[in-house]
């Protein structure tokens, strides 16, 4: 099974993305993704 990397909005910190884990060790994942609780585009950050 293969590892995922859970993404979380930037702005609410709601936790609503996960895409799977590339192996970058040392480097966190940063996408804009569209976030449903803030109704836009935010930046979401790679959450531990």
């Amino acid at each position: 099974m293969a590892k995922k990397i859970v993404l979380s909005c930037s702005k609410c910190a709601s936790r609503n993305y996960t895409v799977p884990a590339k192996p970058e060790p040392g480097t966190r994942l940063e996408l804009k993704k569209f976030c449903a609780h803030c109704n836009g585009h935010t930046v979401h950050k790679q959450t531990l």
